[in-house]
């Protein structure tokens, strides 16, 4: 009997053994799926902002000036209308020639002109334009280097590689050396980045009117989508009776939840634009397809804040006299409230980050205007960056990171908002 005992209890021991040795393996298992997780995003953020923190900062030249009379105002009427058509590209052009007196020859000029990048006269202009009596002065002005000069400066040219192996010349190369020699090269913050649209030229283009066709874009969707959604979900789960018909209306809002988003943008292309005729490219058909899209999120979430709410709370509100409406309302609706916001932030947030939709319906053109309405045309920052990731130039690629930062920031932001939202509204019973 004792021998059998001790049989038994070894057996015991060796499956408590066993057992103990496979919930470790399963916790290490657990572990290393994290830890591998965690090392993949890691590496992402360290990538994305590795290649995008530069395009914060933009390289300038320093050049003295001079805004000639002749040149800005022949007349000398200060008209505004003559003084947005002067040549200040040529004035710039002058400073460079003034800094670099042996240049002579016409390839030679045109290399050196090409440090500065175009849009460098724009600022200029506007500059005079707000006070024109600098005219006749010399004015000690950064300008904008060319995107190529910036990346050289940033370290992403090599400049001990071989002519051919770079988009900077030789002689190119010791212009700039002499004017950071001078210190005439520095890098200013890139405040463009955030106040301009998209541009041909990387070092004039900014994220200004992708935002705001976002900004747009996610009124139009949130004016939408919010009430549609909660009335949806209150009479789905309040007021309708339980039969074959709603059951088929729950399935397919389930299955409208999982649809890839570019259907979406073929129903918005069909409908909305061949059929209705809306503006193409517009925050406002953009709007429409996205509260198509995130529609079956909110009133999913919505419901499920509504069936949290106890019975208990209908069940009182109804015996103190309540009618039906008044106990959804005045009961039901402010404690399910912190769940209908949350599910609406994460469903906006989810369409902040689309672009497939928005590539069908003509998004994807190249807008520099900031547009002012929603039926304006505009871009989407998903899109914006859909766009730059196209570019060859090397300068696109920091800014194609840059704009995933801010796009990120925005996400998490409205992810923030959801649960700041979720415990300020909460309601404990």
């Amino acid at each position: 009997m004792n021998k059998h005992a001790s049989q038994l209890k070894g057996r015991v021991a060796q499956g408590l053994t066993r057992r103990y040795r496979r919930e470790r393996y399963f916790r290490l298992a657990g572990f290393g799926a994290l830890l591998v997780g965690l090392v993949f995003l890691g590496f992402f953020f360290v990538t994305l902002i590795g290649n995008g923190y530069t395009a914060f900062w933009q390289t300038n030249i320093r050049l003295d000036v001079e805004l000639t009379s002749s040149t800005i105002d022949p007349s000398g009427d200060l008209d505004p209308a003559i003084l947005g058509r002067a040549n200040y590209l040529g004035l710039i052009r002058d400073a460079l020639r003034a800094e670099f007196p042996q240049v002579t020859g016409r390839g030679d000029l045109r290399a050196l002109f090409s440090l500065v990048s175009p849009g460098a006269s724009f600022e200029l202009r506007d500059q005079v334009l707000e006070d024109p009596s600098l005219i006749g002065s010399t004015l000690s002005l950064w300008v904008l280097a060319d995107d190529d000069v910036d990346m050289l400066v940033k370290g992403h040219f090599d400049r001990g590689a071989s002519e051919i192996e770079r988009r900077i010349t030789d002689q190119q190369l010791a212009w700039i050396e002499q004017l950071e020699a001078d210190g005439r090269v520095d890098q200013h913050f890139n405040y463009r980045f955030f106040s301009s649209g998209d541009s041909r030229d990387p070092e004039m283009s900014g994220i200004w009117s992708a935002t705001m066709g976002s900004f747009y874009m996610l009124l139009v969707t949130l004016a939408l989508s919010f009430p549609l959604g909660v009335a949806t979900a209150i009479y789905l789960e309040e007021f309708s009776s339980k039969n074959k018909w709603t059951d088929i209306v729950e399935v397919n809002i389930n299955n409208l939840a999982a649809v890839p988003s570019i259907v979406f943008g073929l129903l918005g292309l069909a409908v909305f634009i061949n059929f209705f005729g809306l503006p193409r490219s517009a925050p406002l058909v953009g709007g429409l397809v996205l509260t198509l899209m995130t529609l079956p999120v909110i009133i999913i979430a919505a419901r499920a804040a509504l069936t949290s709410v106890p019975p208990s709370i209908r069940e009182a509100a109804l015996a103190v006299g309540a009618s039906k409406t008044q106990m959804v309302f005045h009961h039901v609706m402010p404690l399910a409230m912190p769940g209908m916001l949350t599910g609406t932030i994460i469903g906006m947030a989810r369409a902040l980050g689309e672009s497939a939709p928005l590539l069908m319906i003509g998004m994807v053109a190249f807008i520099v205007d900031v547009p002012e309405s929603p039926i304006d045309p505009a871009t989407a920052l998903p899109v914006q960056v859909y766009l730059w990731a196209d570019s060859p130039e090397r300068a696109f690629v920091e800014r194609t990171s840059a704009a995933i930062l801010v796009l990120m920031a925005f996400l998490l932001a409205m992810n923030a908002a959801a649960i700041v939202l979720r415990k300020r509204f909460e309601k404990r019973w």
